[in-house]
């Protein structure tokens, strides 16, 4: 095994408990284990999901005590279900190999364990005892943290070609009792909405098949509640995602025995992947949180592991923006644009944000359904140039940042004309328009290096550019590329080999460019993953940004995301008054996406001193451990706060979403989380509307298990409907 030159690695040989002629092999995190172990025939189980046990040894006395013959059922707990031979249930690996046989049978080999001081790396190796091809289970715990990640690599050493036509990333097993799952669905402008159900005998899925911007009606995040509903601060809870940017497919098992096994991967609608002899196929990987103090302990060891581990500086700062698109839309030149650097700079933001609508000459970007694939700044809105933009908007002391959306073409452009056969479309079909674009066909290396000329092309000729907003509007339909089909590749590869083609050109952004920051966009809600912040800073959670339902769905998104990575813009959407619209928005990456000249005097003054408390905060909202106080499903009053490392500092945000039959909403005060019980603290109101002054008792000193215990009332009402806290540490 290579050692990666990256890390300081240690390869510890066979981190496996011998048992005669059985192994068993414990993978642990600071709280919990997940054992496998061999049967008589070298097959392998999963005999054991839950707390880590004092001693190792007593990891082989657990099979002995379940009961769960396989005659009826299959090999439902195998550690990799394979097809066709004596298993009867969901399987997660199929393969149609060389000479046509569609069965695989899986046996442990052995296993190694590489370790640093975040994370250990357990590789256990599968073969088929008939057929040579071989599997292996790659599974990292970072132990702290009580997070895995899990993919699975499969090598066909046949002498012929061999068809994966199901490859999943991972099959986990749980015998423990009653099973509820929350799993994430909706709709374009109504993303991110909370479904539970408890499990029962059959099979439940969640999937996609939309190819691109594959998480609209639906995404691969999900939760597992054991033996109860899942709860904030209680309860054994299992917060997973699929970390893929196209199609997946997640499926929940109950067997006959009221066990659960869960199988994880890409979708294999339409995408049997043939790997030739000596070939091997790398599977996304499946990142999973566990915790014992319920839904919230999980998310924040998820947002932990993303801040310090996943993201693109995670551990950094980000930059508050002003977007011109509700103030101009496509209508603009440089005179409104000179305004709009102003107006940035006089609200005491960093950045400027130039929308769709800057580019097309011949076809000129005056709506959507033209010129989206000609990367020439539009002469007539923008004679200079956008090196002018990028210099008067550093006159400002603000810095310049632009929208694009790469993968995708209108059929009324120069690209299309020029290169038809870039695009993913069936050759004898009607073509089929969303929202008045195609897919361009990432599959084919050209086309990559198209895509990739045209970040390279703005950052050779404005090197001061600071940000990017990274667009992707389509589905795919019509799926067929001529790129495959000229060069005797199966359709069939084309969902798979198009996400992996835009993973190669955000590779060689990145290698390039690696710390400018961008955004993740897709109408909204379309794509988050932790495989694409990988190479972007955030990503835009909706296109709604009706403050009312940000909540909601700033509530649902932080279960799996830290606040750093989510776009929080105060627009013209929605009735609330400027303070509700920007507290909501400064539960994240604060932006603005109105026009400054049509703010009255006084919410231009209240958006003034709101950024700069904002900037004195941002910190712990960004890099703090979040807690959610009071839910909005449960109440008509919405409650979250942020904490700092050191537990000295947080900022509680609260607000009245539902007045239906009271004003006085807040009867009873709101337990506070996450502060030090030894320390004493003061509670300021601040982001106070001009005009306005608080209610609360700003002397008053606290012990931290004062307001853990009894907490803080808000004093929300109709006429207080939007309340942040700043809630200090007093040394006395």
């Amino acid at each position: 095994m290579k050692l990666s030159k990256l890390i300081a690695s240690v390869i510890l040989t066979l981190c496996v408990i011998g048992l005669n002629a059985q192994s068993i092999i414990p993978i642990e995190t600071k709280d919990f284990a997940m054992v496998f172990q061999t049967d008589s025939q070298n097959r392998l189980w999963n005999v054991y999901f839950g707390n880590k046990l004092t001693s190792k040894d007593e990891y082989r006395k657990i099979e002995n005590q379940y009961y769960f013959p396989s005659s009826n059922a299959g090999i439902s707990n195998s550690a990799y279900t394979p097809s066709g031979t004596w298993n009867l249930t969901e399987p997660a690996l199929q393969i149609k190999h060389s000479d046509g046989n569609l069965s695989t049978e899986l046996h442990f080999v052995d296993t190694e364990v590489e370790k640093n001081t975040n994370w250990t790396l357990t590789k256990i190796s599968l073969v088929d005892p008939v057929y040579d091809i071989s599997v292996v289970l790659n599974i990292k715990a970072w132990e702290s943290l009580n997070v895995l990640e899990q993919w699975t690599e499969i090598t066909n050493n046949e002498k012929g070609e061999i068809e994966l036509t199901k490859y999943a990333s991972a099959n986990l097993y749980f015998s423990n009792t009653d099973f509820y799952l929350t799993h994430f669905q909706g709709e374009y402008l109504k993303e991110m909405q909370p479904v539970e159900e408890k499990l029962s005998q059959g099979t439940k899925v969640i999937e996609t098949k939309l190819g691109t911007r594959a998480m609209l009606m639906g995404t691969p995040n999900f939760m597992i509640s054991f033996g109860k509903p899942a709860e904030e601060d209680n309860g054994l809870t299992l917060l997973g995602q699929l970390a893929w940017s196209g199609n997946y497919k997640i499926e929940f098992e109950i067997d006959s025995h009221q066990n659960l096994k869960l199988i994880a991967g890409i979708n294999p609608y339409e995408s049997a992947y043939t790997l030739k002899a000596g070939e091997s196929f790398k599977t996304p990987s499946l990142i999973y949180s566990v915790s014992s103090n319920g839904a919230g302990g999980a998310s924040r060891q998820i947002q932990s592991w993303a801040r310090k581990f996943r993201v693109l500086d995670g551990e950094g700062d980000r930059l508050a923006l002003l977007n011109n698109w509700e103030a101009t839309f496509f209508d603009f030149n440089e005179q409104k644009l000179s305004k709009l650097f102003k107006d940035t700079k006089e609200l005491g933001l960093d950045l400027f944000l130039l929308d769709d609508g800057w580019f097309g000459n011949k076809y000129p970007r005056n709506n959507d359904d033209a010129g989206l694939g000609d990367w020439e700044v539009n002469a007539k809105k923008l004679p200079h140039g956008l090196g002018y933009l990028v210099q008067e908007s550093k006159k400002n002391n603000v810095k310049f940042g632009i929208w694009i959306e790469p993968e995708m073409v209108n059929p009324e452009s120069e690209l299309y004309r020029e290169h038809p056969d870039w695009v993913i479309k069936q050759p004898e079909r009607p073509i089929k328009l969303y929202r008045n674009q195609m897919v361009l066909d990432l599959t084919n290396p050209e086309v990559q290096n198209f895509v990739f000329g045209i970040v390279d092309n703005l950052f050779t000729e404005n090197p001061e550019i600071g940000f990017v907003k990274w667009d992707c509007n389509a589905v795919i339909y019509n799926a067929y590329s001529p790129y495959l089909q000229k060069n005797n590749i199966p359709q069939s590869h084309l969902y798979v080999d198009y996400v992996r083609g835009l993973y190669d050109v955000l590779e060689r952004i990145r290698e390039k460019y690696p710390k400018v920051p961008m955004m993740l966009c897709s109408g909204g809600g379309g794509r988050a993953d932790y495989n694409f912040l990988k190479y972007f800073t955030e990503f835009w959670p909706s296109d709604d940004t009706d403050p009312i339902e940000r909540i909601y769905l700033q509530w649902n998104y932080s279960y799996f995301f830290p606040s750093i990575t989510t776009d929080c813009h105060v627009t013209n959407w929605g009735k609330q008054p400027m303070k509700f619209k920007t507290d909501v928005a400064s539960m994240g990456k604060l932006g603005f996406d109105v026009d400054v000249s049509h703010l009255s005097e006084t919410d231009l003054e209240f958006a003034k001193q709101a950024i700069e408390n904002y900037n004195e905060f941002k910190d712990i909202v960004l890099h703090g451990e979040q807690y959610r106080l009071a839910s909005p499903y449960e109440n008509p009053f919405a409650s979250i706060m942020y904490v700092d490392d050191n537990r000295s500092n947080a900022v509680m945000f609260n607000y009245l979403h539902s007045n239906r039959w009271m004003e006085r909403m807040t009867k009873r005060p709101i337990r506070l989380k996450g502060l030090d019980v030894n320390k004493n603290y003061c509670v300021k109101e601040i982001n106070l509307y001009p005009g306005t002054s608080s209610t609360l008792d700003e002397t008053a000193i606290y012990s931290g298990n004062f307001l853990m215990e009894i907490g803080i009332n808000p004093e929300i009402n109709v006429q207080r409907n939007s309340v942040v806290l700043l809630i200090s540490e007093v040394n006395e």
